[in-house]
């Protein structure tokens, strides 16, 4: 089991010290290393199951009292590796200051910057109508509004204006200013709807990054009077496919390189070639250099169906690519050969979570990876690994450090990212309760209860967790002491279910609902 290392100590002490109000933990350590091949794992006898006591108080506090922005952390990245693991709860790259994906960067630990609003109330809401369009699903067409589930704006500078890019369910991606809600760029047009959030290119290329369900994952510039689709890979491209056409993931750009998953069920390496043409004007010349199968015939044969697309965002730490299927695959491939231009990528990690993994996975700078699992096909294999895990890969026979169970509900377990904070993570289910666990050892410290279903991730900055529930409320609480229940500063009603996961950026909030809108809080 892993102990706060002393990095992590340090830097809770000097958060304490700045009147508690920091951000997440950056914490010191390496990458994780896998030279391990294909490997069969199963779960041994640590696994711990830790007993939960009742829910923790959820007490209003009003909080008057001013926050700062964090302080900046200048400690340089290792640059002979795809992503340093040290750059967890750290912003990606130094190109393009913003929340550039869906959590942030590579690791999917970066939350946003502060501050963050003592007593926020809505400054505007996008657009005028609600976002809604049809679309359809096992050949039933209904209408869908706002945005969804794995949907979360990116927030960035460029040209002396912050800019809010998004794609919602109007099969629209947005261009708006984060200061006042207007449009920047037309809506750009897509034939369907958009489930994921978009990637804005980390280098300073005028490049947004953004899949739909259109069956086309697109490269858009920027730099136009209107978004201009430059190329795109559709569904189809490759094969064998299986299950579905979607692209749910927010897609990384390591090494010009975009790494991705899809509802096809494939991962997918793209070189991008970009560069800028002798008109000033941003260019790309993909090629799709590999691409692989998310599944294999051991996994069919253990789910009984084909239901193995890859839905969530592909997390990357060091040289390895993690990321989970809906038939619970959890696998790590090494992409040394992407930095290197030597190779091939192959697969060097596999462990079988029995049940659909939709949420996207943190990786810690020590190396350890938090995984969570729906509880939908109630299998023995669920019911006995669990649905809320912290994995070591480096244990390839006995991987599980802790896991949690949650299977109540007409649908139990987990479609949200946890949130590190320092020695505690925290971990919405699906059926309601918000867990928050010791790191070290998967113990319940406290719970919180929410109207469910709860689908959002949680995002903590300022040392407030901010949530939505499905009652259309959003919650800021106080988690000053992480290990302590948290009480309530501040909630405030949007209206229709807040699935998505906001974003933080300077003194706003940016979520969706399903209603229809997006609202900047302030």
């Amino acid at each position: 089991m892993s102990e706060p290392t002393r990095a992590e100590r340090a830097g809770r002490a000097a958060r304490r010290a700045r009147g508690r109000r920091g951000v997440l933990a950056v914490v010191a350590g390496g990458c994780v290393a896998l030279g391990i091949g294909l490997l069969v794992v199963t779960p041994g006898e640590r696994t711990a199951r830790p007993a939960t006591p009742g829910p923790g108080p959820r007490v209003d506090a009003p909080d008057d009292a001013a926050t700062t922005a964090p302080a900046t952390t200048t400690t340089p990245l290792r640059t002979d590796l795809l992503a340093d693991p040290a750059g967890f709860g750290r912003p990606w790259g130094t190109e393009v200051e913003g929340l550039l994906t869906f959590r942030g960067n590579p690791t999917r630990s970066y939350h946003g910057r502060g501050p963050v609003p003592v007593a926020p109330t809505v400054r505007w809401s996008f657009p005028e109508s609600p976002m809604c369009g049809p679309s359809s699903e096992g050949g039933r067409t209904r209408t869908w509004c706002g945005m969804g589930w794995t949907g979360q704006p990116a927030v960035f500078e460029r040209a002396g204006r912050t800019w809010l890019v998004f794609g919602a369910y109007d099969h629209h991606v947005h261009f708006v200013d984060a200061h006042t809600g207007e449009r920047i760029l037309p809506d750009f047009p897509t034939g369907d709807i958009i489930k994921g959030s978009v990637t804005v290119d980390p280098d300073g290329y005028p490049l947004v990054y953004v899949g739909s369900r259109d069956d086309r994952l697109r490269v858009l510039a920027i730099d136009r009077p209107a978004a201009t689709e430059l190329w795109a890979l559709d569904a189809s491209a490759v094969g064998p496919t299986l299950w579905n056409d979607d692209w749910d993931g927010s897609p990384l750009v390591l090494a010009d390189h975009l790494i991705e998953g899809g509802e096809n069920s494939r991962f997918h390496v793209v070189r991008l070639n970009r560069a800028i043409g002798p008109d000033g004007l941003v260019t790309v010349a993909p090629e799709v250099v590999f691409h692989a199968p998310g599944w294999d015939d051991e996994l069919l044969a253990d789910v009984g169906d084909r239901n193995v697309s890859i839905e969530q965002s592909v997390t990357v730490a060091g040289d390895t690519a993690w990321f989970a299927n809906s038939g619970g695959l959890l696998q790590g491939w090494d992409l040394s050969s992407v930095r290197t231009g030597a190779g091939t990528p192959s697969r060097a990690f596999r462990f079988w979570l029995g049940d659909d993994a939709d949420a996207s996975i943190v990786a810690d700078a020590d190396g350890f990876l938090y995984v969570g699992v729906e509880y939908e096909r109630a299998t023995a294999r669920a019911t006995q690994v669990g649905q809320l895990l912290k994995i070591d890969p480096r244990r390839p026979d006995d991987p599980v450090v802790w896991s949690v169970p949650s299977t109540g509900g007409d649908k139990g377990g987990t479609w949200s990212t946890p949130a590190v904070l320092d020695d505690v993570v925290i971990w919405p289910t699906r059926p309601g309760t918000v867990f928050g666990l010791d790191r070290a050892t998967g113990a319940t410290l406290w719970e919180v209860e929410l109207p469910a279903p709860l689908m959002g991730s949680p995002v903590v900055v300022d040392d407030v967790w901010i949530q939505g529930d499905c009652a259309g409320v959003l919650h800021g609480f106080d988690v000053s002491e992480p290990r302590a229940a948290p009480t309530r500063r501040w909630s405030v009603e949007l209206g229709g279910c807040i699935e998505a996961t906001p974003a933080v950026w300077k003194g706003r909030i940016y979520v969706g609902t399903r209603a229809g809108r997006l609202h900047a809080l302030g």
